[in-house]
């Protein structure tokens, strides 16, 4: 019998921390963070656990769930068939971003299973391609309207409203336990962006999106992990999920797809610079940003790519740029920002959406799928979950999903991270490899405080 959700108010917290405290030993626990109320965040925190079922893709692009369903064997359609079987009824007239469906992440090597790649990049993190669960219940926060919401069945709600008044566990404090160590040396790093250039100028690419990996032994809870990061550098799609002897913690800047009654939207960022030590230096530094041809152009080719990416499931015509390379700042860097707009076709879901994006553009290059080619033969190895995507698919067709930069990964007592960017015609290769190292010295420096590691950059 189909249940109805029911929608239960909660006292209002600035923050999801407390609230996901007392959930987040739960199976399947999972956190979607605005960065409010440190940073300039999004506007909703979804929080779950305890799914109806949890289904992965392994590294050979098979999906594998623990709940009695039967699913095809591609990635997408068998999430798409799990979505499906969801049996709760949504209030209406209910303008929630979440109720009920799937929440997960589909790393960057899934797109392994939808373009062909040679693979000679080796698997150093060994998680999932994807891991989604089906949820039937959540607990969201609306900072615009300072209002926290339960929404579940009348049954589950009784279950959370449990969970929540018990004292959160207790757990053990993270710490570096090794120095973090680049794969790439400056030299290996140099000789990739110089391989990369001669594929520009032979014409096999305009641009590429060449990143490294850092990489330190760890032990303790990676929630207290999650805590540090969040506090150095709140972002607006931040998340957590961790399960095992393994993690993924976000601090993501980057919208890649949002789909709400049938529009959508994707906000790709191409173009860095950090913020200045004085209220004169940061302007400048912003006017630079603004003012750099190499930098817009960059964007502008991404925005093509993503373009022609919303086209493929979009209605003919709707496919428009209300935003090209504008200027978004965050705690550590300025961004340009472009936003690319559609109207999905008659029949095509948000999975569709994903599947025909995915990954997204403005962390591969262009043309993407042979971007994709020349970052498996230049990368040591694969990406795993950075560079690939977090978020949820509502059962009513919403979705909303981030692209994971800024993304620690967590396996067998490792921690990972990536520094990437965008190399054109006119880069240069001293200050590729320093916009690198930029873009994560400020997470690599929270993880290791109060510990006798030093941070490598």
């Amino acid at each position: 019998m189909t249940q109805r959700l029911e929608i239960t108010s909660l006292p209002y917290r600035a923050d999801p921390l407390d609230y996901f405290a007392a959930l987040r030993k739960q199976r399947g626990a999972v956190l979607l963070d605005s960065g409010r109320p440190y940073g300039p965040g999004g506007r909703y925190d979804i929080l779950s656990c305890d799914p109806r079922g949890l289904l992965e893709i392994d590294a050979e692009g098979r999906p594998y769930c623990d709940a009695d369903i039967s699913l095809p064997t591609m990635p997408f359609a068998a999430q798409q068939a799990l979505l499906d079987s969801l049996d709760v009824k949504p209030p209406e007239n209910c303008n929630l971003p979440f109720l009920g469906g799937l929440i997960g992440y589909w790393s960057y090597d899934l797109g392994r299973r939808l373009e062909r790649l040679e693979g000679r990049a080796k698997p150093a993190v060994h998680l999932p391609w994807s891991r989604v669960g089906l949820y039937d219940w959540a607990l969201i926060q609306d900072h615009e309207q300072q209002q926290t919401s339960l929404v579940a069945t009348a049954e589950r709600r009784d279950q959370v409203l449990g969970w929540l008044a018990e004292p959160p566990s207790p757990s053990q404090a993270f710490r570096i336990t090794g120095s973090f160590e680049a794969e790439l040396d400056r030299t290996g790093y140099g000789e990739r962006f110089r391989a990369v250039q001669r594929y520009i100028h032979a014409g096999d690419c305009y641009q590429i999106n060449l990143a490294q990996r850092f990489s330190a032994s760890y032990e303790g809870d990676l929630w207290h992990a999650y805590l540090r990061l969040r506090q150095a550098t709140p972002t607006p799609f931040a998340g957590f999920l961790a399960w095992e002897d393994k993690g993924v913690l976000s601090l993501s800047p980057e919208r890649f797809l949002q789909a709400y009654q049938g529009q959508v939207e994707t906000r790709p960022i191409k173009g860095t610079r950090p913020r200045g030590n004085t209220a004169t230096e940061d302007r400048q530094l912003a006017e630079a940003l603004q003012c750099s041809a190499k930098d817009r152009a960059e964007n502008v080719m991404i925005v093509d790519l993503l373009r022609n990416d919303l086209g493929r499931v979009c209605r003919p015509g709707s496919v428009k740029v209300p935003q090209l390379c504008g200027l978004e700042s965050y705690a550590n860097v300025h961004h340009l920002v472009s936003i690319v707009s559609g109207e999905l076709d008659v029949g095509r879901t948000p999975l569709d959406l994903l599947a025909a994006a995915f990954p997204g553009g403005s962390i591969t290059g262009a043309p993407k799928v042979r971007a994709m080619q020349i970052i498996d033969e230049l990368e040591p190895s694969r990406r795993s979950a950075y560079c690939g995507s977090l978020g949820y698919i509502d059962q009513r067709g919403h979705m909303d999903t981030s692209i994971a930069i800024r993304t620690a990964v967590a396996e067998a007592g490792r921690l990972h991270l990536w520094g990437g960017g965008g190399l054109v015609a006119d880069s240069e290769e001293e200050a590729e490899y320093h916009e690198t190292l930029a873009k994560i010295r400020h997470l690599l420096n929270a993880l290791v405080a109060d510990s006798s590691t030093a941070a490598p950059l």
